[in-house]
């Protein structure tokens, strides 16, 4: 049954219930948290972000800034993945003094998007939580965005400005090779921004990827679209565990897939994950219950971090009430 009016959920554990990465290892499936969230579990960690997350996420707002952190829809022209396009818009009026929209060939994710926990099944296991194929239909609420747009992901958002630090490290990321990130660079960022990671917290890294291909020439930005080649995280046991041992509510980044495409050849996961090459998609949404955000716009939340040196910000995240939508535009907004 759909949540017909407001809510307010309180922590779903207490930390010292919640188990390790290292613990979850004997889960079934092995790296799952599936069976972790009762109260409700089709949030997956978005569940992390209660409502005293929610509580002392609203003190950080103290000037009444204001931060947009979705591009426009039509923003990649062809979008980076092959199976979507970007939509387009027309106008109609039933008369002369009257205008309605509509959006002709809109894929959700083709721009700006928060991936819902329908969007990869476990291989050969099932979607998250052990949902069956059946339910994965359209207009069937089982894992569907909704789920988060009836209750808005909210929460203190963290700034990881990993383009900051490698830049000031003297080794800037180089984008049009698509380097691959190792999880250490978070810690190392937050320990030179003087932040960390709070249980909940929605993570929205910055490595510059979306700014830099949108403003590449034609002939970059065609050569990256044909390898599908894109900065991003290095496929690892250790990164699923970093976010899970951390307790993040919310992935985001302003690359492609947040993992480096394609994936590297010795990826852990490419037995597991034959289907796309050993992408960690499968361990962080079909198996963990990650909400990932990919292709934000953080270019300006990062020049105002920069500035004043304050990394964190209230941050909400509202999908599309698509019931049973895999994917949405994240209607993602900061404020300070």
């Amino acid at each position: 049954m759909e949540i017909a009016g407001p809510v307010c959920y309180p922590r779903i554990m207490a930390d010292a219930d919640v188990p390790t990465y290292a613990q979850l290892r004997d889960n079934v499936p092995p790296g799952s948290s599936w069976g972790v969230f009762e109260r409700d579990p089709e949030r997956g960690t978005a569940n992390f972000a209660g409502a005293e997350e929610v509580l002392a996420a609203a003190a950080t707002v103290t000037r009444g800034a204001v931060f947009n952190l979705d591009l426009p829809l039509d923003a990649f022209d062809p979008p980076m993945a092959r199976a979507r396009k970007a939509p387009r818009h027309a106008l109609f009026a039933t008369h002369a003094e009257a205008r309605d929209d509509v959006l002709d060939g809109f894929y959700p994710q083709s721009s700006s998007q928060i991936d819902g926990l329908r969007h990869r099944r476990a291989s050969g296991l099932g979607f998250y939580n052990g949902v069956p194929d059946a339910e994965i239909e359209p207009g069937q609420p089982a894992l569907g965005v909704q789920r988060w747009a009836v209750q808005p992901i909210v929460g203190r958002g963290v700034v990881v400005d990993v383009a900051g630090l490698l830049a000031a490290e003297g080794t800037p990321l180089d984008h049009r090779a698509g380097p691959a990130l190792d999880v250490a660079v978070l810690d190392r960022a937050l320990r030179a921004q003087g932040e960390q990671v709070r249980p909940g917290d929605l993570l929205l890294v910055h490595t510059g990827w979306a700014r830099w291909y949108l403003d590449a020439d034609p002939e970059v930005r065609a050569e990256v679209w044909a390898a599908q080649r894109t900065t991003g995280f290095a496929q690892s046991v250790e990164f699923p565990e970093w976010l899970w041992d951390h307790r993040v509510a919310v992935l985001a980044s302003d690359t492609f897939a947040v993992e480096v495409m394609p994936p590297r050849p010795d990826s852990p996961f490419r037995d597991s994950a034959p289907e796309d090459a050993g992408m960690m998609h499968q361990e962080l949404i079909a198996k963990l219950g990650v909400p990932l955000g990919e292709l934000w716009d953080l270019t300006e939340i990062v020049a105002d971090s920069r500035r004043h040196g304050r990394w964190d910000a209230l941050v909400v995240v509202k999908p599309l009430h698509l019931v049973g939508g895999v994917g949405s535009p994240p209607n993602a907004t900061a404020l300070r």
